[in-house]
């Protein structure tokens, strides 16, 4: 397991990734699939999605969603969302304990 500290699209602090399965492990068809723990205060910056999609589920703790700049979301455990391409998100933690999520990035279309 490729386990990792990035910042994240300039949002604040780090994002520690624990990588499930690399890309190359899942055949080309997903890039990402990770747990990811943000420290209260830190966040994945907004980020738009080109060629592929993200779902974050939530495992733990609470987040604050940017859906896109349309509207703001609240999501709990057991929540996800879905962030198609050409849409953009970012996810922060605004709460006072770890947010802890999974997050998949699907291709829209097997990369060969």
């Amino acid at each position: 397991m490729k386990i990792m500290d990035v910042e994240m699209f300039g949002g604040p602090g780090k994002a520690h990734f624990e990588h499930v399965l690399t890309a190359d492990e899942m055949h080309g068809m997903n890039r990402v699939y990770a747990r990811v723990t943000l420290k209260p205060g830190c966040a994945v910056g907004y980020h738009v999605h080109q060629g592929d999609g993200e779902d974050y589920f939530i495992l733990s703790g609470q987040a604050t969603l940017d859906d896109n700049h349309e509207r703001e979301l609240i999501l709990n455990p057991g929540d996800h969302f879905f962030t198609p391409s050409s849409r953009g998100h970012s996810i922060t933690n605004n709460g006072k304990e770890d947010l802890v999520f999974m997050a998949l990035i699907i291709y829209d279309e097997q990369k060969k």
